[in-house]
C-alpha cells in the first residue's frame, strides 16, 4: 500500500521537491498524513484483541500493535524519501516490460534465496515430529512463496511479450491495446503481484494442512472403530440383535464378528494375538469399503482339511507359512496363513488372525457387530443394543470428535484457519488497491479513446482485459507455487501431533504427511481472477456512465 501510494503521488512529490522541499519535510508531511488513520486503527485493534482474549498478558499485544503501527506509518514516508532523495526535472519511463532490476535488488534476492534453501534443507533434514523447530524452519513456506514471487515478477514481462505477438496480427485493436497497456504500466504494479503470490501460497499451504489433518482424523477414527459404528460385548451377543440393528434407520450393512483375545499360537512368542471368526462375504465387503486390509472372500474359504487364515505381519512371521494346530476357547484347529494384511476392520491395534467362522469347531456367537451407515443415529443404536446387557456402542463420528478435544489442537487448527483466511484476504486487498490506484488514469485514457470513436462496450472490454494478465499470472503462479511448496516441504512435516495429539498415534496409520489439497490450491486462485474481473467490470461500468468531458478534465494534470 505504501509503494502504490508513493507511485500515485509521484508527480505531486516531484513538484514539491523541485520547488525546494526537503526530503525531511516531505517525509514528515507524509508521516503526519498516514498517522491520522493508522494510530486510531492500531489502538482499536489492540483494544479488540484484549477484549477477545481477556486472560492474555498486556505487553505482547501492545508491542504487536506498536510494531504494526510503526510499519504502516513508515512505509510511505520512507519509500517517498528514497525515490525523491534527489530532485528530478522529469521522470523517465518506468515501464514494467522495460524495467531492469538493480544490482542491490539482485544481491538482496540472492541472499533471500540462500536463506530459503537453508530453511528448506533444515526442515527436510530435521522434520517437525520431534518438536525441534526454530524461526527459520517455521518460515520455510513463506520464504518459498517469496522467492517464487520474486522469480515470477522477473519473468512477468515475458508472457506479456509472447501474448502480444499473435494479438498484434489480429484486426481488432482492443486485445493489442489491453496487452500494451499492461506492459506500459509502471514497475510498481509488480508489488501487488508479489503480495498476491505470497498470500496465495500461504492460503494454499494453510488449507492443505487443514485438509491433511481432517483426512488423518477421518482415517484414525475409521481404524479405531472399523466401520461407521460398532457394538462390543465381553459376552456373546443375542442372535436376534443383528436383525434388529439392520432395521435401524440409516444402517446399510451389519457384519457379525466373533473375537477371542489372547489366542494361543503354541510357539515361544509372547505378544497377544486376537482371533477373529467372521463370515467371509460380509467381512470382505466391509474391508473393501473401508480400505482396511481388503481381501477376497475366497481367500478364507476352506477347501481342504486346513483352515485358510488372514494374519497380521507379526503373526505370519511367527507361523512362517506352515500348517499349524493352534488352540482357542472352543478347541484346537489347524490353520495356514494364505494372506497377510497390516490392518483389519475389527482390530484397531495389535496382532490378529482372521478365519472363517464356519470352519471352526463348535459354535462361535458374535461378540462384535460392525455397522455401516454414515447417517445412522447413535440413540437408535443404543436403544436397540439395550437387549444385549453390557454391550457398548461406539460411533465413528464421536471417536473423530474426541481427537479435537485438546486445546493445543483446536488452537493450532484455528491459527491455520485464520492464516488461510488472512492470506486470501490480503490477496484480495492487494488486488483491489492496485486497481483503485490506477482507476483515475484509466478513466482519463478511456475518455480520450471515447473521443476517437471507442464505444462503451469496447471500453468495458478494454478495462477488463487490461487487468486480466496480472490476475491470471498471479492465479496460475499461486497455484503452482503452493503445489511446489507442499511437495518440497511435505517430507519434513508430520501432522500427527496436530491431528491426533490427544489420543496418541496408531502405528497402522503411519506418519501423517502434508499433501496438496486441490480445493485449497484452486479456489483462492480462481477467486482472484473472478474478483479482478468483477472489480474491473464495475470500474468500466461506472467510467462509461460518465461524460467524456468530465473524465478528461479530471484526468488532466497539466
Amino acid at each position: 500500500a505504501g509503494g502504490l501510494a508513493a507511485a500515485r503521488r509521484h508527480a505531486e512529490l516531484s513538484l514539491l521537491r523541485s520547488r525546494g522541499g526537503s526530503v525531511r519535510g516531505i517525509a514528515g508531511r507524509l508521516l503526519a498524513e498516514v498517522a491520522v488513520p493508522v494510530l486510531p486503527a492500531a489502538a482499536v485493534g489492540c483494544a479488540l484483541a484484549l477484549v477477545i482474549v481477556p486472560e492474555g498478558r498486556m505487553l505482547p499485544p501492545l508491542l504487536a500493535s506498536a510494531a504494526v503501527a510503526l510499519v504502516a506509518c513508515a512505509a510511505l514516508p520512507l519509500r517517498a524519501a528514497f525515490l525523491h532523495r534527489r530532485p528530478r526535472l522529469h521522470g523517465e519511463r518506468d515501464d514494467l516490460v522495460r524495467a531492469r532490476p538493480s544490482r542491490r535488488r539482485t544481491v538482496a534476492e540472492l541472499t533471500l534465496l540462500v536463506l530459503t534453501v537453508a530453511a528448506v534443507a533444515a526442515l527436510r533434514r530435521r522434520g517437525t515430529s520431534d518438536g525441534d523447530v526454530d524461526e527459520l524452519v517455521s518460515a520455510a513456506p513463506v520464504l518459498v512463496g517469496v522467492i517464487a514471487a520474486l522469480l515470477l515478477v522477473r519473468l512477468y514481462p515475458l508472457p506479456l511479450r509472447l501474448a502480444a505477438l499473435p494479438v498484434a496480427r489480429r484486426r481488432g485493436a482492443i486485445g493489442f491495446l489491453s496487452l500494451a497497456r499492461a506492459g506500459r504500466s509502471p514497475a510498481t504494479t509488480a508489488l501487488p503481484l508479489l503480495a498476491l503470490l505470497v498470500a496465495l501460497t500461504t492460503a494454499a499451504f494453510g488449507g492443505s494442512v487443514l485438509s491433511g489433518v481432517a483426512d488423518a482424523r477421518d482415517r484414525a477414527s475409521l481404524v479405531a472403530v472399523g466401520a461407521d459404528a460398532r457394538i462390543d460385548s465381553a459376552e456373546a451377543l443375542p442372535d436376534t440383535l443383528a436383525g434388529k440393528i439392520r432395521k435401524v434407520a440409516g444402517v446399510r450393512d451389519v457384519v457379525p464378528v466373533h473375537s477371542e483375545p489372547d489366542l494361543d499360537l503354541r510357539d515361544v512368542g509372547t505378544e497377544s494375538v486376537t482371533l477373529l471368526a467372521v463370515d467371509p462375504d460380509s467381512y470382505a465387503r466391509l474391508a473393501h469399503r473401508t480400505g482396511l486390509g481388503a481381501f477376497r472372500a475366497d481367500e478364507l474359504r476352506k477347501s481342504s482339511g486346513v483352515l485358510p487364515a488372514l494374519a497380521s505381519p507379526a503373526v505370519a512371521e511367527r507361523l512362517r507359512g506352515r500348517t499349524t494346530a493352534i488352540g482357542s476357547a472352543g478347541g484346537l484347529f489347524t490353520v495356514r496363513v494364505d494372506a497377510v494384511r497390516s490392518a483389519t476392520p475389527a482390530v484397531a491395534e495389535g496382532d490378529f488372525l482372521v478365519v472363517d467362522a464356519a470352519g471352526l469347531p463348535g459354535s462361535r456367537p458374535a461378540t462384535t457387530l460392525l455397522i455401516s451407515g454414515p447417517s445412522v443415529a447413535g440413540a437408535d443404536l443404543k436403544a436397540a443394543a439395550r437387549t444385549a446387557g453390557s454391550a457398548t456402542v461406539t460411533l465413528r463420528s464421536a471417536e473423530r470428535d474426541s481427537y479435537t478435544e485438546s486445546p493445543v489442537q483446536s488452537g493450532a487448527e484455528r491459527i491455520y484457519v485464520v492464516a488461510a483466511a488472512a492470506g486470501a484476504g490480503y490477496a484480495v486487498l492487494a488486488l483491489v488497491l492496485s486497481l483503485l490506484q490506477t482507476a483515475p488514469e484509466r478513466a482519463a485514457l478511456l475518455g480520450r479513446l471515447r473521443t476517437m470513436g471507442l464505444t462503451r462496450r469496447q471500453g468495458r472490454r478494454l478495462l477488463i482485459l487490461e487487468n486480466l494478465p496480472q490476475a491470471l499470472v498471479a492465479a496460475v503462479g499461486g497455484a503452482l507455487v503452493g503445489w511446489a511448496a507442499i511437495r518440497l516441504l511435505a517430507p519434513g512435516i508430520d501432522l500427527g501431533r496436530l491431528a491426533l495429539a490427544a489420543q496418541g498415534r496408531f502405528t497402522s496409520l503411519g506418519p501423517v504427511q502434508l499433501r496438496a489439497d486441490p480445493v485449497s490450491l484452486l479456489l483462492p486462485a480462481l477467486a482472484v481472477v473472478v474478483i479482478a474481473s468483477a472489480v474491473a467490470a464495475a470500474q468500466a461500468w461506472v467510467t462509461t456512465r460518465r461524460t467524456t468531458t468530465t473524465e478528461l478534465r479530471a484526468g488532466d494534470t497539466r
